[in-house]
């Protein structure tokens, strides 16, 4: 259960204040009048979860807990992609200490985004494959732009078996049937099959509606007690 704490300044303070991260690789919007944080990955072309990336976000996301934000909007700054996933250079040709690396960052930067302590939702505005889809899932709830763009665990495509806690965190979400022949197929879902399964919580036409609804559900949760 988490947490939801509310601030209430009595100064004037601008509506919205922006935090940035030294990569440059993470843009934070913090809207005062709500409390809500938005996180937009910014690491073109595709947002690759790079080692620098999950490090920014990790950060990002333990630094608007600790403002006690009410909530976090967690999207992409780029118009077509939410996330492409792992960042394959980050484990080709490496050795043991540098893949170790990587993957404890990830898992660091998954735990803090699975484990945190104030509602999280994303506003998936573009493509999410494989680890894409494993950070919108992360979140409560989800919000798919609609389009061409598709959302899944696509690993099988690619040779590879997705983690177990990816695998796991599937099941959890569509049921163990669906995601057993998604995984098994490596099926990436378009917008309304999504919905169908129960991958995203809603559609909408463009990232604005995606903000609007991710505050919508972050905003239901000001009345519930501690």
């Amino acid at each position: 259960m988490f947490a939801v704490k509310r601030i209430f300044n009595k100064i004037k303070i601008p509506l919205y204040a922006t935090y940035s991260t030294n990569s440059k690789l993470v843009e934070v919007i913090h809207e005062n009048e709500t409390g809500i944080a938005t996180i937009s990955m910014a690491n073109p072309p595709v947002n690759s979860l790079s080692k620098e990336l999950l490090n920014a976000l990790n950060k990002s996301l333990m630094d608007v807990q600790q403002k006690q934000c009410s909530g976090v909007i967690l999207t992409s700054s780029l118009p077509t992609v939410f996330s492409a996933g792992l960042d394959i250079m980050s484990m080709y040709n490496k050795n043991e200490k540098q893949l170790t690396e990587y993957w404890q960052t990830l898992q660091d930067t998954w735990l803090t985004l699975y484990g945190l302590g104030i509602p999280i939702a994303a506003a998936i505005n573009g493509a999410s494959p494989a680890g894409g889809c494993l950070l919108a899932m992360s979140c409560e709830y989800r919000v798919f732009v609609e389009g061409k763009h598709t959302i899944g665990l696509n690993e099988t495509k690619l040779g590879i078996v997705a983690p177990t806690w990816f695998r796991e965190l599937y099941i959890d979400t569509i049921g163990y049937r669906k995601a057993e022949m998604a995984l098994l197929r490596g099926t990436l879902f378009h917008p309304k099959e999504a919905l169908e399964i129960g991958l995203v919580d809603e559609l909408v036409p463009d990232k604005t509606n995606a903000i609007s609804k991710c505050q919508n559900y972050i905003r239901s949760f000001k009345n519930i007690p501690l």
